[in-house]
């Protein structure tokens, strides 16, 4: 595995919520609002809903904790559309790795309005406010929003694992968790196929199967792939 992308395998999440304004994207406000308007007439469809973004992560005692902040979905993009530019920060987000009963994995291919067409990955978002308990993320309860958004599978329909493996990649750390699903890879796939042939404007436009490296490929972020070699040459390691 190349040495940009490294995976932490955790039991715990301590996520905690603050308050505060984020001052780089208060220092470069009017150059934000000036892309989020260039990016908005690309795709009509996205809005500038909140989000939050996090800092300080710790890996030790066999938990991550860091802290999250709120932001608005226009400074999140710029941040990343601009290379990362407060190095500070890092998107942390949820992401559930279905693995239906046979092996296969099943991942997302995103549809043409979102900002990330063409991206093939695990049903994921970035973490709002909807997803905060207390004065906690419950990236469980993000997970388990995406999904059902995505694929239309509750979780009355998998079996989560019992950790977390974190894959840090660049500014961003995918907290994944696995989904096993008890019914073989096709058939998985033809039911979630079935779910987004319902939907009026869904997010996702194709579902991909993955039982090998040979069926990663270039639209597939680092992050995902980094989990999936890990999770193939270790055959169940990652349960």
């Amino acid at each position: 595995m190349p040495d940009n992308a490294v995976i932490r395998r955790v039991s715990a999440l301590d996520l905690k919520v603050e308050s505060g304004a984020w001052s780089w994207a208060e220092s470069r406000r009017a150059d934000i609002d000036a892309h989020f308007a260039m990016r908005q007439r690309e795709k009509p469809g996205i809005w500038n809903g909140q989000v939050l973004l996090a800092r300080n992560a710790d890996f030790s005692d066999g938990k991550l904790s860091s802290s999250y902040f709120r932001t608005d979905f226009a400074s999140f993009l710029a941040w990343r559309d601009w290379g990362f530019p407060d190095r500070d920060v890092f998107n942390g987000f949820g992401m559930g790795a279905l693995r239906s009963a046979d092996g296969a994995f099943v991942l997302g291919e995103m549809g043409g309005a979102t900002v990330n067409a063409g991206r093939i990955y695990f049903p994921a978002g970035t973490p709002d406010p909807d997803d905060i308990v207390g004065d906690r993320l419950d990236i469980a309860g993000s997970i388990t929003r995406e999904i059902e958004e995505e694929t239309g599978l509750t979780p009355a329909d998998y079996q989560a694992g019992q950790h977390w493996d974190c894959i840090a990649v660049g500014a961003s750390v995918a907290i994944i968790r696995i989904l096993t699903v008890d019914m073989p890879g096709e058939a998985l796939k033809g039911r979630i196929e079935a779910n987004l042939a319902r939907q009026t404007n869904p997010e996702l436009s194709a579902i991909h199967l993955a039982r090998a490296t040979s069926d990663l490929n270039a639209s597939m972020p680092r992050f995902v792939t980094a989990f999936l070699e890990h999770a193939f040459a270790n055959s169940g390691a990652l349960s």
